[in-house]
């Protein structure tokens, strides 16, 4: 497999599985219960909107950040590893992280739901920040960032035809239905997580031994 395909393969699956579409669905529905259907859609749009120019700002700035606060990659793959288990971690179980909407959330910021809490935290969370800012420093050729990109816009694009189809979806899979695939996502994550700790590791390792 060449490293561009393979890397076009992690970008969609770590952000399919981040951003967890099926995951934020059932509280979409929830939050926009009494929204009529174009109110619905605007709501979807302007989230994911919003959702991929944050992850694209921090992709593009993150090396900077590093810079100026004097943070180094492996330091952030690390961090970013113990988030994506402990995110994983509760998808297994099939139970929302603190990241989520609470019921009081909600209601406070149902005015304009698409910003906060929707495409901040829920959809665009820290773990899809810290997986843009990584992989973008993977990315060694203008090839592999075009791909990042592209899979990232790609990603948004389904997140929005998935809530913009709530209802169907949620009828189909049904309670059940979603409990698995969280599930699967999250297994998908916990692992993810483990790659990047024990890539971030391995350089302080090596330096250690010397």
């Amino acid at each position: 497999m060449s490293d561009s395909l393979s890397f076009a393969l992690l970008c969609f699956t770590s952000f399919f599985t981040l951003l967890n579409p099926l995951g934020v669905m059932p509280l979409f529905m929830t939050m926009t219960k009494d929204f009529e259907v174009v109110s619905r859609r605007k709501t979807a749009l302007k989230a994911t909107i919003v959702s991929f120019f944050t992850i694209m700002s921090f992709a593009v700035t993150g090396q900077l950040l590093f810079r100026f606060f004097g943070i180094s990659v492996d330091s952030l793959r690390i961090v970013g590893g113990v988030i994506f288990f402990i995110m994983g971690q509760d998808m297994l179980q099939a139970r929302l992280g603190n990241t989520k909407i609470t019921e009081s959330e909600m209601e406070k910021h149902i005015t304009d739901i698409s910003i906060t809490p929707l495409a901040i935290p829920m959809i665009c969370g820290p773990g899809a920040i810290t997986n843009a800012i990584v992989l973008m420093q993977d990315a060694v050729n203008m090839e592999m960032k075009v791909i990042l990109i592209v899979s990232i816009l790609v990603i948004c694009v389904i997140t929005y035809l998935v809530l913009i189809a709530a209802s169907p979806i949620m009828k189909v899979l049904g309670e059940t239905g979603n409990k698995i695939m969280l599930r699967l996502m999250g297994l998908i994550v916990m692992v993810i997580g483990v790659e990047f700790f024990f890539a971030g590791l391995k350089p302080f390792v090596k330096e250690m031994m010397k």
